[in-house]
């Protein structure tokens, strides 16, 4: 897990300032996501179903059928994971995701730790094709919280 850093704006002595918001990790550490980063995933999230674990959790208790794809980092992955999950990392998941859920009309709920690396992930999905894609907002953070299953490797 990434060290949370600190940037001091104010104190920036270069031409190009960077915009940082603050967010939190898993761990609830400070995490910092510049501008750029925040306006593709509001672009995509303008594109991309959106739910919660909340609503993952009652299609899971009413016996719906759908994917529920881990789209974090390996080493997040690793240390704990949503029961019943699969891994598709956001790096490879494009790569790959044809082989593990051939059918695009197929239901994936995509996560990952708070909801903007599946928002992008979700978005390219649908680019592929792929008709009915959800990025689960709040992701393995509000799982965590919400103190639902979970398994680790």
């Amino acid at each position: 897990m990434r060290k949370p850093r600190c940037v001091d704006l104010p104190q920036a002595k270069s031409i190009a300032i960077i915009n940082y918001v603050r967010f939190f990790d898993e761990a609830g550490g400070a995490m910092d996501h510049s501008q750029g980063f925040l306006n593709i995933v509001n672009d995509a999230k303008s594109r991309v179903r959106e739910n919660t674990p909340e609503d993952v959790k009652k299609k899971t208790e009413a016996g719906e059928s759908f994917y529920l794809v881990d789209v974090r980092e390996d080493n997040e992955w690793q240390k704990g994971h949503a029961a019943g999950a699969i891994h598709l990392g956001k790096g490879i998941i494009e790569r790959d995701i044809e082989k593990a859920i051939p059918d695009h009309n197929a239901e994936i709920i995509l996560y990952c730790g708070g909801g903007f690396r599946s928002a992008l992930a979700g978005d390219a999905l649908q680019k592929m094709g792929y008709k009915s894609v959800i990025s689960m907002d709040g992701g393995w953070k509000r799982w965590c919280e919400l103190g639902y299953p979970i398994e680790t490797d």
